[in-house]
C-alpha cells in the first residue's frame, strides 16, 4: 500500500513493515529554469511524478509497500547560483542532510530507501551517499531518474531542430505546463545553446569527454547567458503529460525489482 510518510501517526508508523517497505525520497531543487519556467520546476515535476507513479504502481501491484517522503525542495545547484532566485546547499551540507535522514530511517528499522532524482545535479551526491549508508547503516539506498528523456515517445515530443533540449528546455517546460500552465510564461522564453562547445572536437557539456558546466555556458545566439538548453517555445501541456506518464511507467519495473531485491 502506497502512503504518504508525513500523514501517518506514530502508532501507524510503528505498524509499518520496515523490512519490506520502500521509503521513496524525492529530491528537487530551487533553481533558475530560464525566463519562462518557475524556480520550483524540479519540485513541481517531482510531485507530478509521484502522482503518476502511484497510479502506475497500483495498477500492477495494489499492495505495493511504499511510503512517500516529502519532497526535499533544495538540492545541489552550484551551477545555477549566479542566476537570480537559485538556492543551493553546499556539497557537504547536502550530503549530511541526506545522510541524517537515512540515519533516522535506519534507526527506526527501515532497510530500503529509493531516491527519486528530479534534478540531475543531485545525482553525484546520491551515488556517493548510497554506498556510504549501505556500508555504515545497513540501509539499501537505490536511486531513480525521474525523466525518461531517452525514451522514443519522450524524444518525439521535442520540436524538430531543437537539438540542444536540456535543462529548462522544451521537455521540462512542458512537464510544468501539464501540472499548471499558468506557471509558465512562454512569451518571455529564449533558446539556449552551449556556445563554448558547439565547435569542439569531442569535449561536450555531457558525454565521454566533458567538464562540469555552469549555467553561464548556455547562451542565446547573441551570446547572452541564459542558463538553459534548447528552445522552450514549443512546449505544451499535452507534451508534458506524455513525458510524465511515460517516465512514471518506465520506473515501475525498477521499483518492482527494488521491492524484490534481497537484503542481508
Amino acid at each position: 500500500m502506497i502512503r504518504n510518510y508525513r500523514e501517518l501517526t506514530r502508532l501507524e508508523m510503528e505498524q509499518v513493515d520496515k523490512k519490506d517497505t520502500i521509503v521513496l525520497i524525492p529530491l528537487g531543487a530551487l533553481e533558475q529554469h530560464g525566463n519562462q519556467a518557475p524556480l520550483g520546476t524540479d519540485d513541481i515535476i517531482a510531485e507530478a511524478m509521484i502522482s503518476h507513479l502511484k497510479e502506475e504502481l497500483e495498477a500492477v501491484s495494489p499492495d505495493f509497500p511504499m511510503l512517500v517522503f516529502p519532497v526535499i525542495p533544495v538540492g545541489l545547484s552550484t551551477e545555477h547560483k549566479n542566476f537570480c532566485g537559485s538556492v543551493t546547499f553546499r556539497p557537504d551540507t547536502y550530503y549530511h542532510i541526506l545522510y541524517d535522514i537515512c540515519s533516522c530511517l535506519a534507526h527506526h528499522g527501515f532497510r530500503k530507501v529509493a531516491f527519486l532524482i528530479c534534478h540531475g545535479g543531485n545525482a553525484p551526491m546520491v551515488q556517493i551517499l548510497s554506498r556510504e549508508v549501505r556500508s555504515d547503516l545497513g540501509l539499501y539506498a537505490f536511486y531513480l531518474s525521474s525523466g525518461a528523456f531517452s525514451h522514443p515517445d519522450v524524444k518525439a515530443t521535442v520540436s524538430p531542430g531543437n537539438i540542444w533540449d536540456f535543462h529548462g528546455g522544451e521537455m521540462e517546460t512542458s512537464m510544468v505546463m501539464a501540472v499548471d500552465p499558468s506557471l509558465v510564461k512562454l512569451e518571455t522564453s529564449e533558446a539556449g545553446i552551449p556556445a563554448n562547445f558547439t565547435n569542439t572536437r569531442s569535449l561536450k557539456p555531457y558525454g565521454s569527454v566533458s567538464i562540469s558546466w555552469m549555467s553561464e555556458d548556455w547562451k542565446t545566439e547573441d551570446g547572452k547567458p541564459i542558463g538553459i538548453g534548447g528552445d522552450p517555445s514549443g512546449a505544451t501541456a499535452e507534451k508534458g503529460e506524455i513525458i510524465l506518464r511515460t517516465s512514471a511507467r518506465e520506473l515501475v519495473p525498477g521499483l518492482l525489482d527494488i521491492r524484490d531485491f534481497p537484503i542481508a
